[in-house]
């Protein structure tokens, strides 16, 4: 492995800038390998959860308004791991709010960062099987949101069109896939 020094800035400063609910824009001071000083906008955000819910041969899937593209997006549930919230609860948390299901299996699938150059948190990827259901959701107060089940080999063909925009259901959808490639 080649020697990483020269790569690595070492940070000297960092400060709130714009504290939001969703997350908090800091404004960082860095030294590059050379000793130069350079300033980088960087968001803390707390960790993430996807869930993929494997029912039969479909998914289930949530179809809610993102505010950013402007329009209704089809995406795995998911959400905020709460602070001080274990990895595993909030994964579970998540699934039985927005789907009304319970996962009898839950495996790990991958830990990404949704953005390297721009956030410091990640996101926590896992699949949800063999599930049993209550009959209800138990949305946070400003969710509205519709769980539906769709066949796997729709979403994999459709994901990245106009209603499947979100990255990060692709990087989900990709590590699920590599999971049961080796599964098989």
């Amino acid at each position: 492995m080649k020697d990483l020094s020269k790569l690595e800035w070492t940070e000297t400063d960092s400060k709130v800038i714009l504290h939001t609910r969703v997350f908090d824009v800091t404004e960082r001071t860095s030294l590059s390998p050379e000793g130069k000083k350079g300033t980088y906008i960087v968001n803390n955000a707390p960790d993430w959860a996807i869930i993929i819910p494997v029912y039969e041969d479909s998914f289930l899937m949530v179809k809610q308004w993102r505010h950013g593209e402007k329009k209704v997006s089809i995406e795995f549930p998911g959400g905020v791991i709460e602070k001080d919230e274990d990895i595993q609860n909030g994964i579970e948390r998540e699934l039985l709010e927005e789907t009304g299901a319970i996962a009898k299996k839950i495996t790990k699938l991958a830990e990404v960062n949704p953005n390297p150059a721009l956030f410091s948190n990640h996101v926590h990827i896992f699949c949800a099987e063999e599930l049993t259901f209550t009959g209800k959701q138990n949305l946070d107060e400003d969710e509205y949101l519709n769980c539906i089940k769709i066949p796997q080999e729709k979403v994999i063909s459709e994901m990245g069109s106009s209603e499947y925009p979100h990255a990060l259901m692709m990087s989900a959808l990709f590590a699920w896939l590599r999971y049961k490639n080796e599964n098989k």
